[in-house]
């Protein structure tokens, strides 16, 4: 049960727990529940090493697999996969969103993690724009002079829940000639389509609609369930290496009482023979202290070995019972 536990938080960590394949804002999440039970002082050595390892864990899965690589969420392929496929940087493009719902916000954070500086929101209620654009740092624009931001923009993301087309082909016809033969990419996220199909046949003009970025996302998806054997495998190892040095730090009062026993038996023995052998000089009787230690470490070297080694398969119950009795070690 105990090793199901560290398992289960291993595998959240690294993402594999997730609606989202590998999705790496749960790691962070995970880090801030520890930061939390931190803070709150709810949390033990234990608690902390199973934490750390988790961390170690997800780390490993996001360097030795390719689960992370591939992203898998409309706006991030939207950015990723589509729009830098065309532009190679963003932040000499000006970008308009049209909408201001979560869609658009999630798919500014992604451009702006890709370098967009120049960012404009129209909406059809001015408030909404107005506050997306202050809450990510962008301009708000106004929705009746669409026409004019269309003018000017390089991308344009559409996310809007509109019923009919906002940007139509006869209002993109008559925008056209003012673009002098710009590139245009039109991220259409919408559903309904905010484009008019037909607007991706013009010239310079690249338009992707939802279903092809959601085939794009399939196919990504179907590219990281293909890592999930290394990653688990990763987490499998995390768990047995954790779930060793645990088991392990539970010989540790077994092993002080040993050594201690076997300390204060030699300390005695020497004092016997020192007091039998007065002339002895204190060289000599460094010398003869250093061969005591080494002596009892070669002896205590055997069960020390094989209390961690049976420590990787399990708790050495039977191995530290049979220690006490053999040296007759209180509990």
């Amino acid at each position: 049960r105990d090793e199901a536990v560290v398992r289960h938080l291993f595998a959240v960590a690294a993402g594999l727990d997730s609606m989202v394949l590998g999705e790496p804002q749960i790691l962070a999440q995970v880090k801030q529940a520890w930061t939390l039970a931190q803070e709150h002082r709810t949390a033990g050595p234990v608690t902390g090493g199973m934490f750390q390892g988790a961390l170690r864990a997800a780390k490993r899965v996001a360097t030795e697999t390719g689960l992370g690589r591939q992203r898998v969420s409309i706006p991030s392929v939207a950015v990723a996969d589509f729009a830098s496929g065309v532009f190679e940087r963003f932040d000499d493009k000006r970008v308009l969103l049209i909408g201001a719902g979560k869609m658009a916000a999630e798919t500014l954070r992604y451009l702006r993690e890709a370098g967009a500086r120049d960012v404009t929101i129209v909406n059809r209620t001015a408030g909404r724009a107005v506050e997306l654009a202050a809450r990510l740092g962008a301009r708000p624009g106004r929705y009746d002079r669409l026409a004019a931001e269309l003018v000017t923009a390089d991308l344009v993301v559409s996310t809007t829940g509109a019923s009919d087309p906002v940007v139509t082909l006869d209002l993109f016809a008559a925008v056209e000639p003012r673009r002098e033969g710009r590139p245009l990419v039109v991220l259409d996220l919408a559903v309904p389509r905010d484009f008019d199909p037909r607007i991706g046949t013009r010239s310079g003009v690249w338009l992707y609609s939802v279903d092809d970025l959601a085939a794009a996302c399939d196919a990504n998806r179907r590219s990281r369930q293909r890592e999930m054997p290394a990653a688990l495998a990763i987490v499998d190892e995390e768990t047995r290496r954790f779930m060793g040095d645990l088991h392990h730090r539970s010989t540790a009062p077994v092993i002080e009482r040993l050594r201690a026993g076997w300390s204060e038996t030699g300390d005695a023995e020497l004092e016997r023979l020192f007091r039998r052998l007065p002339h002895l000089a204190d060289a000599d009787r460094d010398e003869i202290r250093q061969a005591f230690d080494r002596y009892a470490a070669k002896l205590l070297h055997p069960p020390l070995v094989s209390l961690r080694d049976e420590s990787r398969s399990g708790s050495p119950h039977g191995l530290l019972d049979a220690l006490k009795r053999l040296f007759d070690l209180d509990d």
